[in-house]
């Protein structure tokens, strides 16, 4: 008799052989895990399709998609130009007052001759104001109303080397030419138009954005 026979027990209740009973897991329980993985598989569906709607309403989608472009891409292009830049003058639209302010005499009418075989129009030639006379250190001083500070006065400064730029309250358009106590000649002819080329010279405009990805 098997030692799993209760006492006193035998015939058709008696339990011979050395192995146990497989016991079966119940299905019930099978069935609720089933059940909860179910509903977490739902759930997370629902949760991805609500993201979608928001991002499709508000135009999430897009930014991400535009920010992980700007990621990995490089855009290259070139120097665009001022579009508020206002276009330099001719030397024949510039009048020029050429005033020495130095001891030396004749500066002023040899340095406004030589201007007016440039191109420029001269209008008083003679000596400086007492403002300026003698008190002039450098080569010279390039004075303008304010609005000529980015027009006539530079395209004036091409002719003489290292001259100051200073602005004062006058009315119209004319700019002076201080000649100082540094002042030898003007610039050389072909390098006072190399200088007005270059000063002419428009701004390299984007030929267009290369763009490299990695």
């Amino acid at each position: 008799m098997s030692m799993l026979t209760p006492p006193g027990m035998g015939g058709k209740y008696r339990i011979t052989g050395d192995k146990y009973p497989r016991m079966r897991r119940s299905r019930r329980r099978g069935r609720l895990v089933l059940g909860v993985v179910a509903s977490v598989a739902a759930l997370s569906l629902v949760g991805w399709g609500t993201l979608q709607l928001i991002d499709v309403f508000t135009g999430g989608g897009d930014q991400a998609s535009a920010a992980g472009s700007r990621t990995n891409c490089t855009t290259k292009a070139g120097a665009s130009p001022s579009a508020s830049a206002a276009p330099l003058p001719r030397p024949g639209q510039i009048t020029v007052n050429v005033l020495n302010a130095t001891a030396r005499g004749g500066l002023a009418k040899k340095t406004a001759d030589e201007l007016k075989k440039r191109g420029f129009k001269i209008g008083d030639v003679g000596n400086a104001t007492a403002t300026y006379d003698k008190k002039v250190k450098g080569t010279g001083i390039l004075l303008g109303p304010s609005t000529a500070l980015k027009t006539s006065l530079p395209v004036l400064g091409t002719q003489l080397v290292s001259a100051e730029t200073r602005t004062d309250t006058r009315k119209g358009t004319e700019v002076d030419l201080i000649i100082g106590n540094g002042f030898k000649s003007l610039n050389s002819k072909a390098a006072a138009d190399k200088a007005l080329t270059a000063l002419s010279a428009p701004t390299p405009a984007a030929t267009g954005a290369k763009k490299s990805c990695g």
